[in-house]
């Protein structure tokens, strides 16, 4: 039998690493008392004592600074990854670097594009066969695979190492994230309780650790004892078996009293912790209150600022015009004293100077009484959209090649407006149309109308749902005078192919009508839709009328992804009085192109082919010109060509979109104008698209009742429509005729040489009169 004065030391040594600690103190002493234990042993566990003793130095908390992670260099190399069915797998250039695996088409991209990236911290990693791997991250797999099971393997093993340390990283800042300043007596006792729940945690370890030990030599005593019973040697193994016996109750109890050490400890703090916890979420919750407080004072504010801009402004028209131009380079270069830019249309590289918000020629303060009246106040949201699930690709895969209006679509797919609610939405910005009705440069009044047409695409960036196809006869007033000065009425001309007519008077020296037919088509991975007519113009002091049409509109990922919107082609517009000209161009998006997203560029020339303002910017947020000084031709223009170099002046804001309304998200991404098309209005023709039933249903979220509706409806209108053929091949044998005749416009040829449908006029005084008898029963 050992002495036990020999044991002491050793006993010792293996628990003084943790001070204070009661559970090291007391099986200290016992061992003291007469416990022995192997040499071997004893070295051991101090082994493993000193790895306890790193691994609880590396725990986390307030009085360590950080983590000791093992280093891995950044992992690349090429994987091919599943895009879809039709394109299978595609060779792409992982890089993990930071607990992120990101992904680029090239390596070439890593310097701008990244095509995605997976975090690894939440992501589950499964090896399949054959260099197969899947990561799982956010509810989205992605399925891996490498070139040879060597490369493979690498990869996996990376890729763990990397999770682990994501993950490590990621409760480290759930502990240690950014907290509110606290005093340093607070502080401190935090800090105290944290070292002695580690102290508590290390004595849990060290006693599991002693434990299984003990126990497993007891058993070893035991079994030798049994081999050895009656012979002469048991009393010596009998001793040492009462002797490993004491030993595993010692540490068993230590292990109780370190684990009603911790238990206490933790009780004691947490009622602490609970009431800190609940005043951060007081205090979080009162934080939020205030911004949303704050973004409905900036809501309004902003709308108040749209229904009469010229109260808010000092900016008055400049009386120069564009006359002369000696004084508009005197203006510019000794007022501003900015270094021209240069511009390179041929690359579509518009480098700019600084914006200025404002236009010599723009603003205008009105007079009158007029914008001191009080105005009806409108609505400022509808019933938010519910969250129905519909596969689009069951219905449209049967589609492609048709033409979407004549395919019987549930109104999941619908946004709660019609057709002619969508494009009397191309007024948002009417006041452009304002602000160039008093310049008196036909060039000047050219950039605002091209800023106009281009505005009436801002709102489509988030709206991918289909609008109501109009019924036969259908018709919609929108009435702005009090507030905009205009008033606007439409009419649903023809079904089949579906055109509509539209009218906009304003009192503000401004005349609008376009005759619009709109040809959609289903390509299997992507809805087309190109409006057919032309927009007309005219201002009323100067007579000049301009002419423009409509750029197409794809929607994108029918099959699969998310979907989105895109606008692509060229806007020519001419002023038929003067002769004036501008292109705009709306460049498609490109994966492969560096340019910016949903660009507009264009050029503004007069009569001769001379250019005098260059038009930049993007559809969905705002437009620019800049007047130019000089032009020449550089070189290096593809296919022969010479790129065309203009210098100009800085750029100034000809239009900029308005901010979306709160919560916009959740209604259709409509604009405050868009909130506003389908508010119930007193007095309407019984036509409306406001009265139209599954439109209002579908607003309601009463969307079963809404497809009921529609399909009650659309029956009923082609039954209409075979009646009216019957009766016209009847009237004239072997041709047909068209029977219906629309109530508000009539066919005409104007000064252009178009046949289009113009208002006669007759709606606003039936309305006055509140004379509907004319109109049909359609709803």
């Amino acid at each position: 039998m050992l002495c036990c004065s020999a044991l002491a030391p050793e006993t010792a040594d293996i628990f003084k690493v943790s001070p204070g600690g009661g559970a090291h103190c007391l099986i200290t002493t016992q061992l003291q008392a007469g416990s022995s234990l192997s040499e071997g042993y004893s070295v051991a566990v101090t082994g493993r004592q000193g790895q306890m003793n790193e691994l609880v130095k590396s725990l986390p908390s307030p009085t360590l600074p950080g983590l000791h992670l093992p280093s891995v260099d950044t992992h690349k190399g090429w994987l091919f990854k599943w895009t879809n069915y039709l394109k299978g797998y595609q060779r792409r250039w992982f890089v993990l670097s930071n607990g992120l695996l990101s992904y680029y088409r090239t390596q070439a991209e890593m310097a701008h594009t990244c095509r995605g990236t997976i975090p690894l911290a939440t992501a589950h990693i499964e090896v399949g066969d054959t260099c197969h791997l899947v990561l799982t991250s956010g509810g989205r797999s992605y399925h891996l695979k490498a070139t040879s099971e060597g490369e493979c393997q690498k990869w996996v093993s990376a890729l763990q190492q990397a999770k682990a340390n994501a993950t490590l990283l990621m409760h480290h800042s759930d502990d240690s994230g950014d907290e509110v300043p606290v005093p340093q007596e607070d502080r401190t006792l935090t800090q105290g309780v944290l070292k002695t729940l580690a102290s508590k945690l290390d004595d849990l370890s060290t006693c599991n650790e002693l434990i299984g030990k003990h126990g497993a030599a007891l058993q070893r005593s035991l079994s030798e004892l049994e081999d050895l019973r009656g012979s002469t040697d048991s009393t010596d193994k009998v001793k040492a078996v009462n002797e490993r016996a004491t030993l595993f109750r010692i540490t068993s109890n230590a292990m109780i009293n370190a684990c009603r050490d911790f238990v206490d400890v933790a009780e004691s703090h947490s009622r602490r912790w609970q009431k800190a916890l609940q005043h951060e979420r007081e205090q979080r919750h009162h934080l939020e209150e205030t911004i949303e407080q704050l973004a409905k004072q900036h809501n309004s504010l902003e709308r108040a600022w749209r229904e009469n801009p010229t109260s808010y402004t000092g900016v008055e028209r400049s009386q120069e015009g564009d006359a002369s131009d000696e004084n508009d380079e005197a203006e510019f270069f000794d007022a501003m004293e900015d270094s021209p830019a240069i511009w390179i249309l041929m690359k579509n590289t518009l480098l700019s100077s600084p914006i200025h918000l404002s236009l010599s020629f723009s603003l205008q303060d009105t007079s009158g009484a007029n914008h001191m009246q009080l105005r009806r106040t409108r609505r400022s949201r509808i019933p938010d959209k519910p969250n129905y699930s519909l596969n689009l690709w069951s219905i449209m895969k049967n589609c492609i090649g048709k033409d979407l209006s004549k395919i019987p679509m549930p109104v999941n797919f619908n946004e709660p407006l019609s057709m002619l609610q969508r494009l009397t939405e191309d007024l948002e910005y009417s006041e452009l149309l304002d602000r160039a009705a008093r310049c008196d440069s036909s060039l000047e009044q050219m950039c605002l109308v091209a800023a106009f047409s281009v505005s009436s695409y801002s709102t489509t960036v988030h709206r991918t749902a289909k609008p109501f196809n109009p019924l036969l006869g259908e018709t919609y007033e929108l009435d702005r005078l009090d507030e905009y000065g205009y008033r606007s009425i439409c009419e649903q001309v023809s079904h089949h192919p579906p055109a509509a007519a539209h009218h906009v008077t304003s009192q503000r020296g401004w005349t609008l009508w376009q005759h619009i037919t709109i040809d959609s088509k289903f390509r299997g991975k992507y809805i087309s839709v190109v409006p057919l007519g032309n927009i007309h113009l005219q201002f009323h002091s100067s007579g000049n009328h301009y002419v423009w049409s409509k750029v197409t509109s794809t929607v994108h990922n029918i099959i699969v992804g998310k979907l989105w919107i895109d606008q692509s082609g060229d806007i020519d517009i001419v002023n038929t009085t003067t002769k004036d000209t501008c292109r705009l161009k709306f460049s498609p998006y490109s994966y492969f192109s560096r340019e910016v997203p949903r660009k507009v560029t264009g050029v503004v020339e007069d009569r001769e082919g001379t250019a005098h303002y260059i038009l930049s910017g993007t559809w969905d947020d705002k437009i620019e010109s800049a007047k130019i000084v000089d032009s020449s031709q550089g070189c290096g223009g593809s296919e022969g060509k010479q790129k065309t170099v203009y210098q100009t002046l800085p750029p100034k804001l000809l239009w900029k979109k308005y901010p979306l309304p709160e919560n916009a998200e959740n209604m259709h991404f409509f604009s405050s104008l868009a909130l506003t098309l389908n508010e119930p209005e007193e007095g309407v023709a019984p036509t409306d698209s406001r009265l139209r039933p599954d439109q209002r249903l579908m607003e309601a979220g009463l969307w079963d009742e809404a497809n009921s509706q529609k399909q009650r409806l659309e029956e009923r209108q082609r039954l209409e429509r075979k009646r009216r053929a019957q009766a016209n091949q009847a009237l004239e044998e072997g041709e047909y005729i068209e029977g219906y005749q629309p109530l508000w416009f009539e066919k005409r040829t104007d000064e252009t040489g178009d046949n289009i449908f113009i208002y006669k006029g007759g709606y606003w005084e039936a309305k006055e009169r509140q004379d509907w008898s004319q109109c049909p029963q359609i709803f």
